[in-house]
Formats: structure tokens, sequence, C-alpha cells
């Protein structure tokens, strides 16, 4: 089995600056050891001190990637963050996304900013709900993923078992990188095929070997039943999964898996290895008219989300932009091309967490982020001139409907202004009704519905509460034919809203209905998915 690492081909230093770029996502079923991950992967590039605390530049230190309030006290991710830090020449963009499924629209849009994907699996409990919602995403872009099998110093699925699982329900062909060497109580280090080495848990050298039968002639290694029954499992692995195969790993159709410890920081190093040495610099983006290539010498990128008030003091909104091509500068002109209005990038950053710097110059892969006063918003893409569109960004339909009740009237602009700005996120869906004057808020889960309700107090000063509407369905429209359309909306006057860019929306009590007015209806389309613009 042959690993190819960046000692083999060209030395880095001589590369295009953009293809020096790794720009990847961590995803995961929530407990399964993300954000541990994430932490143990910035200690190993040398971006902070220690797990959970970022060096500043003056040396003080600040919180990680959960910077939110709310996240801090239930300890999830419930917003995406981005980290952008320097690992053995390379410049890497972690994007560090919601595990919670409530909140997988975030995720979602994020994964169409990355090139990459880091999938953590609980050694425990195998491929739950949300990997698997998380991994189709991942397929549908042909998105590169390297599997880290977590918590293998804890009682788990036997690795063979862990394999044959993965491949069974996500249909991926997998190949070893890192084998445990026992796990739990008799775990006892790892045998590295990429260096071909053996390590203890400490991740301290034991042996080294050219063929694994290598290994037989170690005496401290043969005198250790655990290591026996490892090397064994691992000959069957390699028996029965194909070898390591650089291309068709970059095509997203083969995933080196490594086993480890977040929490212990076992096999942290050489993910962070196998990332930098496999991860794709910047893929094409698609886009219409064509994919946007990242050497092409024009600016351009897509907003993948908007964040508002990530500073509290200052009342923020910053849009994370993924570049896609070009050499962007500092105070450069960008067309937005939705609007088809030019703006000045006078301040955009790079992101460390909560942290932030001034970005003077950044290349497609990069993630900046552009303060703004409601001008730019989830899905717009933004060029040097060229109308160019970024495609496969979409809203979806929530799950959860409810009517906003305002505790106090006198705050009907402020409470109108909250959810506007925090609609724009992309997250949290608003729409009006077209007979009447209630605001309605859309969801995917129940828990983003407490967030809505604790930002929109604690940012906006304006506390709301929500109710039941009658409808737990909600479907945007289109036709082919404007009349029947009008038609339509005309008949559903009482059961039809706007979203926030005018969208036609038809509410529906459950499921039957729904179904009964696709019937009643047939050159009208009910749609769950609708692209952003």
């Amino acid at each position: 089995m042959t690993f190819t690492t960046a000692a083999e081909g060209l030395p880095r230093p001589t590369a295009e600056p953009f293809r020096l770029r790794r720009t990847f996502a961590i995803i995961s079923h929530p407990d399964a050891g993300k954000t541990t991950l994430t932490e143990r992967l910035l200690a190993a590039a040398g971006a902070i001190q220690q797990a959970g605390m970022v060096r500043g530049k003056s040396g003080t230190r600040s919180t990680r990637s959960d910077w939110m309030e709310m996240e801090q006290q239930r300890g999830i991710s419930i917003t995406s963050s981005v980290m952008t830090f320097e690992y053995d020449g390379l410049t890497l963009n972690l994007l560090d996304t919601p595990g919670h499924s409530d909140f997988s629209e975030d995720t979602y849009r994020t994964l169409t900013a990355v090139d990459a994907a880091i999938m953590v699996i609980d050694a425990a409990k195998g491929i739950e709900s949300q990997t698997l919602k998380l991994f189709e995403v991942c397929r549908l872009r042909d998105i590169p993923i390297i599997t880290f099998i977590n918590k293998i110093d804890r009682e788990g699925l036997a690795p063979l078992d862990l394999i044959d699982e993965i491949q069974d329900k996500l249909a991926l062909d997998l190949t070893p990188a890192l084998w445990p060497i026992g796990q739990g109580v008799d775990f006892g280090g790892y045998i590295d095929l990429v260096e071909k080495r053996v390590l203890n848990p400490l991740g301290k050298p034991i042996a080294e070997f050219e063929a694994l039968d290598d290994l037989l002639d170690v005496q401290e290694l043969v005198d250790n039943p655990t290591f026996l029954t490892a090397l064994e499992t691992l000959e069957m692995a390699r028996a029965m999964l194909p070898e390591f195969d650089l291309e068709t790993f970059q095509q997203g159709h083969l995933s080196p898996v490594l086993f480890g410890s977040a929490l212990k920081g076992i096999s942290v190093a050489e993910l962070l290895r196998a990332l930098g040495d496999w991860g794709p610099e910047p893929r094409p983006q698609p886009a219409l008219p064509s994919p946007i290539a990242p050497d092409e010498k024009k600016v351009s990128g897509f907003v993948f989300k908007v964040q508002a008030n990530m500073d509290a003091n200052h009342r923020d909104r910053i849009a994370f932009v993924r570049l896609c091509s070009g050499t962007f500068t500092r105070g450069m002109r960008l067309k937005n091309v939705r609007s088809g209005k030019d703006m000045a990038v006078s301040n955009p950053m790079f992101f460390f967490g909560n942290n932030r710097e001034l970005a003077e110059e950044a290349v497609a892969g990069d993630i900046v982020g552009i303060p703004n006063h409601g001008t730019l918003s989830v899905g717009d893409t933004l060029t040097e001139g060229a109308n160019i569109n970024v495609t496969g960004i979409p809203n979806f339909a929530p799950e959860i409907i409810r009517r906003v009740r305002l505790t106090d009237h006198m705050k009907t602009k402020q409470m109108a202004k909250a959810l506007s700005d925090l609609s724009e996120e992309g997250v949290t869906q608003v729409f009006r009704r077209m007979m009447g004057s209630d605001w309605i808020v859309g969801v995917v889960g129940q828990l983003q519905l407490e967030v809505l309700a604790s930002r929109v107090a604690k940012e906006y000063g304006v506390p709301i509460a929500f109710e039941p509407l009658g409808f737990e369905v909600a479907r945007w429209v289109e036709s082919d034919d404007p009349e029947e359309l009008k038609r339509f909306i005309a008949a559903q006057k009482t059961n039809m809203a706007e979203d926030r860019a005018g969208a036609p929306v038809f509410l529906a009590q459950n499921s039957w209905w729904a179904d009964r007015a696709k019937q009643d209806w047939p050159k009208i389309r009910f749609l769950t998915t609708k692209e952003r613009h």
C-alpha cells in the first residue's frame, strides 16, 4: 500500500499561492468529538497554546471556536466559525460547522465553501443519523473525505466492524492509514502505514518497518498479544480493502481511515499531516454560465454565510466570502451580481474564531469576512465585473412554522429589524402573510427557535415568543404559466405568504393538504428547496 506525501512532490514554496490553500470542514454527529478535534488540530499546528485557548497576538488567551454565549452554556456548536492558520508551508482554512441537526442548513451551506472534509465517527456508536446526512451533502459535491474514528481509547466497536458499517451505510470505499493496537483499556498505540512505523499511545515511535512482516522480528511487539491481534486484523483489512490512490480520494470516492482520540491527542498530528499532503487545492466552483476555475485571473467569490452581531458592542454584520478565483486586495471594488451594484471592500478580515485581522490580500480558497450593512446576503456572487452566478446554495423548506408574538408592541420596528437581520444569516427564515400582518418564522428544529428568541432579546432588546399558527408545511410555489400561478395565489390567499425575497410560499395545515394542493394544481410546482440568489 503506497501513500503519497508532500516530500515526494514539488517543494511547496514554488507553488502559486492558491495551490497552498487547504479549505476544509469537520463533520460529525453531536458528541462525536468534533469541537475537541478542532482544538487539537489547532494545537498540533501551533495555532493555539493549549486545547480550548486561542493564542492572541499580545499573548493573551481568548475563547475557542464556540464563541456564542449559548454555545458555551450548552456545550454545542450552533454556528459555523472560521479558523485560518498556517501549517507546514500551507494556509489552512478550517470551517467549524454546527453538529446539531437543528442547524443542518448552516452546515450544508458551509460545505459549499470547502474542498475537503474530515468525518468524525464515535468508535462506540458508528455511523449516526447526522453523520449520514452530512456525508450525503459531501457526496452531492464529490467532496473528498478523511475518516477519523474517534475515542479509540474507550470501549467500542471493533475496527473491522466499524469499517464494514461505514462501507455498508455510506457505500464509500475505505483504506486504512492508521490502525489501532487494541482499544479501550487495552489500547497500546497504533500502526502508521504512511510513515511505516509503530507508535505508543503517547505518539513515541517503537519500531519502523518496510513490510508489516518485519514487525514480527521486534520482540517487544511479538510478546504483546494485543499487538498480534491488531496485526492480524490489519492484514485482513488490507486484503479486503483497496489501496490508497490520491486521485480517487480527491474525486471523493475513497476515504483514508485514521483511528485516534481527539481528547488525548492520539493520531491528531497524523491527521493534520494527511490533510496537508492529500487534501486538494481549491477546486472549480459550480456556477452559471460555467464553473469558475481557481486559476482564473479575475476575482470572484460567493457569500455562504452572514453573521450578525459577532461583536455585540459594534452591532457588526459580517458576510463570509469564499474566494473562487483571482487575487483579492484590500480596497478593490467588487460587483454584487444580484444587485448589479459595485462595492468597495475597505476592511476585509481573516478570522480565527471571534478574533480577526485585516486581510490585505487573499486568493482562491481563502475565506474573507466583509463587514456590511445589509448589502450582502447568503448566495450573493461577487466579481470584478463578470455576470457569474455561483450555484448550489439552497434554502430548505422549514419543518417548524410559528407566529412571532411581540410582548412589547412599542418595539415593532426593532422586532422587524431583528428578524430581517437574522434571516439574512440564512438559518432562520422569515415570512409575511399576504393577508394580515403576522410575522412568521420557519426553522428546521426547535433549538433554532430558542436561539432566535435569545439573540433577539440579547442583541436587540426585544422580548419575543412563538405560538402555533395552524400550519405544518411550507412550500415555495412556481409555474411555467404565470397566469396559473396568479390564479393559485388568488384561490389560496389565506394560505399564502412571501419570503424575504418576495417569493410566494404556500402554507398547508399538514402534509395531506399539501399533497391535495399538488393534485388540484398540476401546473404548479411545490418546492422543498429553492436556490438562493
